[in-house]
C-alpha cells in the first residue's frame, strides 16, 4: 500500500463535519487487498474516490456473490447500525480509498443535525441510483442497458471501465462476450469510444 494522503476527496470534505476530517485516513489499495471479513466487528466505513471495490458474500453453493460493486462512494456505510460486518469488502482495481472511523460518525449524527441532513440527502441519491440500476436491468438488450449507464451514471455520458469489461459485464447482468460484441458493434457503427479506462458515448462531449 501506497503512502497516505492527507488531502480529503471534495465530496467528503463537503459531506462530513469539519472536525471529522482529521480522523480521515486516505491512501491508494492495490488489487487483492481486504478492507473488512464477514464477522468483523466494523470500525470504519469507506469512501471509493477511485478505482472499484466489490461486496461479496459466500453462497448457498460455496461460491461468492457479488451484492455490491462500487467505483465511487461509501462501501460499509450500512455497518454504521451494525454490530458485524455481513459480507466480505474486497479491492478489485487500484482504489484511492478513504478510511473514515464509525464512532466518529455516530456521535456527529446524535450531535450534528445538520451533518445528519447532509447524510441522509446522500443517502437518498444512492436509493435515486439503485432505482436506476433497478430500471437498467429491466432491459432486455445489453446495448439498451450499456446505453442507459453510460447516460444515467456517467458524466457527460463518459463512464470509468473500473478493472475491465469483463467487470462492467457483470455490473450490467450479462456475459462479458455479450458485452464485447456490443461495444464493438457500437464502436463500428462511430456510436461509443473507448479511452484512457473510460466508454464515452460518441455523439456527447465531456465538459
Amino acid at each position: 500500500m501506497q503512502p497516505n494522503f492527507t488531502q480529503l476527496h471534495p465530496e467528503l470534505t463537503e459531506l462530513l463535519p469539519k472536525d471529522l476530517h482529521a480522523f480521515c485516513v486516505t491512501a491508494v489499495h492495490q488489487k487483492g487487498e481486504r478492507l473488512f471479513a464477514t464477522g468483523s466487528k466494523p470500525v470504519s466505513m469507506f469512501f471509493i474516490g477511485s478505482g472499484e471495490v466489490i461486496l461479496e458474500r459466500l453462497g448457498a453453493q460455496g461460491g461468492a456473490a457479488v451484492v455490491q460493486r462500487t467505483r465511487h462512494g461509501f462501501v460499509g456505510e450500512a455497518s454504521l447500525q451494525s454490530a458485524r460486518y455481513h459480507c466480505d469488502g474486497k479491492v478489485i482495481a487500484v482504489s484511492e480509498i478513504t478510511k473514515i472511523p464509525i464512532e466518529h460518525v455516530r456521535t456527529a449524527m446524535d450531535t450534528d443535525s445538520a451533518f445528519a441532513s447532509r447524510w441522509i440527502a446522500m443517502l437518498s441519491r444512492e436509493v435515486k441510483r439503485l432505482r436506476l440500476q433497478c430500471e437498467r436491468m429491466s432491459l432486455n438488450k445489453v446495448q439498451d442497458r450499456l446505453i442507459h449507464l453510460l447516460e444515467t451514471e456517467g458524466k457527460s455520458g463518459k463512464y470509468p471501465l473500473g478493472s475491465g469489461l469483463k467487470s462492467l459485464a457483470s455490473e450490467l447482468g450479462v456475459t462479458h462476450e455479450a458485452l464485447y460484441r456490443c461495444v464493438s458493434s457500437l464502436e463500428k457503427e462511430a456510436r461509443l469510444m473507448r479511452e484512457s479506462g473510460f466508454l464515452k458515448i460518441a455523439n456527447i462531449h465531456a465538459d
